[in-house]
């Protein structure tokens, strides 16, 4: 219900206009007289009771609940707002000298140069040179430098920090000199926002009829934020036909989910799934985009930043697309024209040495194997 909302000047003024109805005399209304005291108290009496009563419909709906109040709407329906989500990414961890062998233990802690994120070393048996034995990274004598995963130690977009930004060894190694990033981290994602808790929501009690492709997509998606995904129907994981058994392809972004995620979208997905049915939880076919492109700049532009702009957006580009996206030609070039306004032609643009889309599988993610810019 829409209400009808008044503020203290309009409810002094109906307050006198009804008084002056039915008055039978003359009225001492002016400033700092009794009545229109009276008048006045009244009135903010009345402001307060429709706050009151604005703030009780605002938590009485989860459309317009905020915060606390909207975790506690659907906190009655057993759902949780998701929490963040770190960032990731890779340092590469130097020395001066490299005679001897030396070891990166997991939990050693990096951070920005600005002090402002720290990041700890994780545990990743398919890195080269971890040693499961001496519990981190060993890098061989003659070795400089050695590469090792990390996550944010605060979860959260401010996690994804650009390159070269990571300097600051917090946690002495012995052995071991400079740190920095190559790349931009990436993954790192806010607490679920109020608007994204509505939309689940709505998610949540359409599926509540369950046994549905929409069911198998809400227990997907209340898994874990940033994931994509692609569900089929009466086909096995290879794609040949197989009826009773669909397949969930999933992916949070890196192309290569781990399988502690891939395990639990599958319990997500059995609890909703229809009797009598079988289900593959997998992660999606990654498909290599090679791209290349020539820009158009003023004469006596340098085109170092300008090269640089647009490779980073066309790569961020690349490695964003979700589960099955195909990966347009033309999107290439709007990228680069938005990267530098500066840029007056967008010629030659190729992915994997064709001038058309790439058009993926159903079960496939794009990621960028290399962009040339020239």
């Amino acid at each position: 219900m829409r209400l009808s909302l008044q503020t203290f000047t309009t409810l002094v003024q109906n307050a006198v206009a009804s008084v002056q109805a039915s008055s039978t005399q003359l009225l001492d209304l002016t400033v700092g007289s009794a009545l229109r005291a009276i008048l006045e108290a009244n009135a903010s009496l009345g402001l307060w009771m429709q706050w009151l009563i604005v703030q009780v419909m605002q938590v009485t709906r989860a459309a317009t609940s905020t915060g606390p109040d909207l975790d506690s709407w659907i906190a009655d329906f057993g759902m949780t707002r998701l929490p963040a989500v770190a960032a990731t990414g890779t340092v590469v961890l130097s020395r001066y000298t490299a005679l001897n062998a030396a070891t990166v233990p997991v939990g050693t802690l990096v951070r920005t140069q600005d002090g402002s994120q720290t990041f700890a070393v994780t545990a990743s048996p398919t890195v080269a040179g971890y040693s499961p034995t001496q519990g981190g990274y060993v890098l061989a004598p003659g070795s400089a430098s050695i590469s090792v995963p990390v996550t944010a130690e605060v979860a959260g977009q401010a996690g994804n920090v650009l390159a070269a930004t990571i300097g600051l060894i917090v946690t002495p190694v012995s052995g071991i000199d400079t740190v920095t990033n190559p790349v931009a981290f990436s993954g790192g994602i806010d607490v679920e926002s109020d608007a994204a808790v509505r939309t689940r929501f709505q998610g949540f009690l359409s599926s509540r009829a369950q046994a549905t492709a929409q069911a198998v997509a809400y227990a997907v998606a209340g898994v874990q934020q940033g994931l994509t995904y692609v569900i089929e129907e009466n086909v096995d994981p290879s794609g040949a036909a197989r009826p009773g058994n669909f397949v969930v392809t999933v992916d949070d972004g890196s192309g290569a989910p781990s399988s502690v995620l891939l395990s639990a979208v599958s319990q997500a997905v059995s609890a909703v799934r229809p009797v009598g049915t079988t289900f593959s939880v997998q992660g999606p076919t990654v498909v290599s985009a090679a791209v290349t492109m020539t820009l158009t700049l003023p004469p006596g532009v340098d085109r170092t930043a300008p090269v640089a702009a647009v490779t980073a957006a066309v790569q961020a580009y690349i490695n964003s697309q979700p589960v099955g996206a195909t990966l347009a030609l033309t999107r290439l070039s709007q990228l680069a024209y938005d990267a530098v306004p500066q840029i007056s032609n967008v010629t030659d643009v190729m992915i994997n040495g064709l001038a058309a889309d790439l058009i993926l599988p159903a079960a496939g993610v794009v990621k960028a194997a290399t962009v040339v810019v020239s």
